[in-house]
Formats: structure tokens, sequence, C-alpha cells
């Protein structure tokens, strides 16, 4: 079989890689080797698929689906692996990783076209919000995770250096509220990093599993703060969109004992952020989107 990647990795992963990268290049053969090591039936590649690895769904030797999934080290799955281990499949996808090879993960198969996304808003956010309560756990003693304040640090310096002058005023907005935040968190827990309704597959063993980790270790209002502005086009789009955004950020505090002002503004630094990076890499369209997003806030 092929082990093509999908367009959307391709343009996602072309976004970001360094000069030199050639992981794309060497993934069908890096696929086909991690396949075979673990005697595994290839059913197909799931298609569009993510932005930052290839997911193959496949059978293991005894008839067990499960899917295996490749991913650059820029990407972190190292990280991921150790996330997922500490989870040990309590609202996340389990590891059922053997042998453990650099930048493969072996997982437990969820059914990758049904996401709470799928569900009314109301719904997808309660669903979501409740799996997301069930990672929020005591990180391990050492562990291999970014904290909040090394990642938005990483993220606030590119911000900064590539504004132009008509987001300034938004990123300057965005750096303050970052530093307040940092100036006194309220806990320290393991984060999925990433979360949004697309990341809650449906499962067999419980209704829903949280995907695709990107974990760090801070406040869960850090957390939090993605699933804000979850389907923001159609917030976009809504002539009340700003008041409902209020009112999503109350709603979602309240419901998971998470300060409204602190969730209010990391949620400001996680839109800001997100909308210099799609204007530095050349996607217009979502950048205006989220920096709308950003000034309701």
């Amino acid at each position: 079989m092929a082990f093509e990647p999908p367009q959307r990795l391709v343009r996602a992963l072309g976004e970001t890689a360094p000069g030199g990268d050639d992981w794309l290049e060497k993934l069908p053969e890096a696929a086909r080797q991690a396949a075979s090591l673990r005697e595994l039936t290839v059913e197909r590649v799931q298609v569009p698929g993510g932005r930052s690895s290839l997911v193959v769904l496949v059978r293991r030797s005894d008839g067990t689906p499960a899917v295996l999934k490749l991913a650059p080290p820029r990407c972190r799955p190292e990280a991921e692996r150790a996330a997922l281990a500490h989870w040990g499949g309590k609202g996340a996808v389990q590891l059922l990783d053997e042998p453990v090879v650099e930048g493969v993960l072996l997982l437990e198969r969820l059914h990758p076209d049904v996401s709470v996304r799928s569900l009314p808003e109301a719904k997808a956010l309660l669903e979501a919000a409740g799996t997301l309560r069930r990672l929020w756990v005591e990180p391990p003693g050492e562990y291999p995770f970014e904290t909040v304040a090394e990642r938005t640090g990483r993220q606030a310096e590119a911000m900064r250096a590539s504004a132009g002058a008509e987001v300034a005023p938004l990123v300057d907005a965005a750096s303050a509220a970052r530093e307040e935040l940092l100036a006194a968190p309220p806990e320290r827990r393991l984060l999925h990093g990433t979360f949004r309704q697309s990341k809650v597959l449906a499962g067999e063993r419980m209704p829903w599993l949280a995907v695709g980790p990107d974990p760090v270790v801070g406040e869960c209002a850090f957390d939090l703060a993605r699933l804000v502005r979850d389907r923001v086009e159609d917030l976009i789009a809504s002539p009340s969109g700003a008041a409902t955004t209020r009112r999503r950020i109350k709603r979602l505090a309240e419901s998971l004992d998470v300060d409204q002002e602190r969730l209010r503004g990391w949620t400001l630094f996680r839109a800001v952020e997100s909308g210099a990076r799609a204007l530095r890499v050349g996607r217009p369209k979502d950048a205006e989107l989220l920096l709308e997003f950003a000034g309701w806030l």
C-alpha cells in the first residue's frame, strides 16, 4: 500500500518546516517499516487526517482494530506518548505501543469520523468540557512536558517579532494578559494543550475520548481557552457572536470551576497568537477571523 501523506498534512507541515527537513519524504517508508515491525494489516490512511501526523487505520495480528500514528520530532510525539501513558486511557485514547519506536504511536481505534463537533453546539460543548475535566490530573514527578510559561514565552516572542502595526494593539493586550496570568497561576495540572471539539472522538469503552494532545503543564484555564473559540467561523458570521462568546466563557468557567477572568485572558492570548501565526504563514482569512474574535475579548 502507498502511504502517501494527505494534502492537509503536507500543507500544514510545510508552513513550519525548517530548512532541510525531509521527514515528509521519508514518511512512506517509515510507515511501511512501522507496520511491518508490529505485524499490522493496513486498512487505509485516514483522510483528510490531521495537521501534524500521519494516521493509518490498521489491525493487529489478532484482528484488533488500532491506529498507527507517525509524527515529526518538532510535533513532540514523545511528549504525547508520555501524556497518554500517564492518563492510562482515562478520558483519552489508550496507548497500545509495543515496541516503542521514536515518533511512532500505536493507539486504540476510535471512530475517526465521529467527533463531538457533529453534535448540536450546546451538547458538543458540554461533552467536550466533561472529557477535558478528566484529563486535568497531577503531572508525573518527572515529565518531558513544556510548561505554559515556556510555551507561551516562545509564542509571545514570535508574535511580537512578526506583528505589523495593524495588529500591534492586540499583540500588546495579549502579551500584557499573559504576564498578568503567569504572575500567580492557581494550579499545576497536566493539560491536553490543543483541546477542541474535533479532538474528541466517539469510542467503544467510553462515549467520548480525547486524541492528539500536545501536552503542557500549567493552569486549567489555558487548556479551556482553545475550546472557547470553537466554530469561530459561525461566531463571526452571527450578529450576536460577541455576546455568545461572553456567555460561552461564563458557562464554561462555571461548569469547570475555572476563574472567568483568567479564562478570558488566556482566550485572548491564544486567539491573538493563532491569528498572528496565521498571518505569518500566509493564511489571511484565518487570521482575520481569529483577530476579529480576539477584538471581542
